[in-house]
């Protein structure tokens, strides 16, 4: 059997793909994968064996700003990437059996694999961006924002917005194929029946007659690295701090300094991940540490809350330790969706907007940190499922016979 797995974005779009690359190869299965050619993931492909097709450019590139691009120009990269899919999909599916792509991105990945004769999977990693009643579609950078109405109304512009975006250039590819066109671009790549990739305990989906979801669970793996030395010695010289970290956004610059400053009121100690915005310590006092890209499965269980933007693979991680979060979530994507779980399960606290208040965040610390909210979070870590990724690898491949 030979597979083709593809998305487009940051660690939190590849990482779920890398593990369930690396449960098919454990089952047999060859395995390339399609993805940003930034550095960082074709070194994590490596290590699990996995070819590398890049598509795209390089991820790290486009989020180095404080601000996300104009619209115009988040247009122009949308169809750029089009097209490279339809340049670099055909030759990347050869041979394959399955093609398995991951996020709204992939608007290339169904058209091509009906070219081929190969099976297609669509594959989400929130519930919130998969069309149903029961809530409404994500912020998507650079698209208008509708007003406020009933969730059915605004999916039905949500869609409408993909195709001002995508349709034209979606069909003009297709019609070079020889495939006829398709009138709901969203639809097309979701198709009827898409996977979720996320925790059922966690975030569960609500049933919809539109959809048939299959819900896997979330796509992770062990991660057995140490943590170095000297975070190790930062650990073990007081009580647990509060881990604070945005991943692959850039926040307010001042948002390290405000949490810092309302931790230390409260007498809690900080360990702040530079990320991809390179935060760092306001001062040279031996109550913070400043670190860079560690093993957060291990890391979260000895800390005593986790800040972060609201990513699925953080949430996941930080749920599955018991610890309890405190989500600055980012408006953009699934963020928001994944603060307002953390918020529902009461398992922490969220605060909107990227830059919240030193008063805000001394609010959000002494919620996520009450008993009762640490309690709630060790209790929801038992019902987490970490086989997410081999029940999606065993479906797969008993598909493909």
């Amino acid at each position: 059997m030979r597979v083709l797995l593809s998305t487009y974005g940051t660690r939190g779009d590849v990482e779920p793909l890398v593990a369930l690359a690396a449960r098919l190869r454990e089952l047999g299965a060859e395995v390339r994968m399609c993805a940003p050619p930034d550095e960082e993931f074709a070194e994590r492909l490596a290590d699990i064996g996995v070819q590398l097709v890049p598509v795209g450019p390089p991820v790290r590139a486009l989020m180095r700003g404080a601000t996300l691009p104009s619209a115009a120009d988040l247009s122009r990269y949308r169809t750029e990437l089009v097209d490279a899919q339809f340049d670099i999909f055909p030759t990347a599916v050869d041979g394959c059996d399955a093609l398995v792509a991951a996020g709204l991105a992939q608007i290339a990945a169904r058209s091509v694999a009906e070219a081929t004769d190969t099976r297609y999977i669509y594959a989400s990693y929130a519930a919130v961006h998969l069309p149903s009643p029961h809530h409404a579609p994500p912020p998507r950078p650079g698209w208008p924002e509708p007003e406020p109405n009933d969730n059915r109304t605004l999916w039905e512009l949500d869609a409408h917005n993909v195709n001002t975006q995508f349709g034209e250039t979606l069909n003009s590819h297709r019609a070079s194929l020889g495939l006829p066109p398709v009138d709901n671009v969203r639809d097309h790549v979701f198709t009827d029946q898409p996977w979720l990739a996320a925790d059922p305990a966690l975030a569960p989906w609500q049933e919809t007659p539109d959809l048939d979801v299959i819900q896997t669970g979330a796509w992770s793996l062990t991660d057995e690295r140490p943590l170095p030395a000297d975070l190790v010695t930062f650990l073990e010289a007081g009580t647990p701090p509060i881990y604070i970290g945005f991943g692959s956004l850039s926040p307010s610059q001042d948002i390290a300094r405000r949490a810092i400053e309302a931790l230390r009121a409260q007498g809690h100690r900080a360990l702040v991940s530079r990320g991809w915005a390179d935060l760092g310590l306001i001062d040279d006092r031996d109550d913070c540490f400043a670190i860079g890209e560690v093993n957060q499965q291990r890391l979260f269980g000895k800390v005593a809350a986790v800040v972060h933007h609201g990513g699925a693979g953080t949430t996941m991680t930080a749920a599955q330790a018991g610890v309890p979060q405190v989500v600055v979530a980012a408006q953009i994507s699934d963020n928001p969706y994944w603060a307002g779980r953390v918020a529902d399960l009461d398992i922490g606290a969220a605060l909107n907007g990227p830059a919240p208040t030193i008063e805000s965040l001394s609010i959000a610390f002494k919620t996520a940190l009450a008993p009762e909210t640490q309690e709630r979070a060790k209790a929801l870590s038992t019902k987490i499922h970490t086989d997410g990724a081999t029940m999606a690898a065993n479906l797969l491949l008993d598909a493909l016979g």
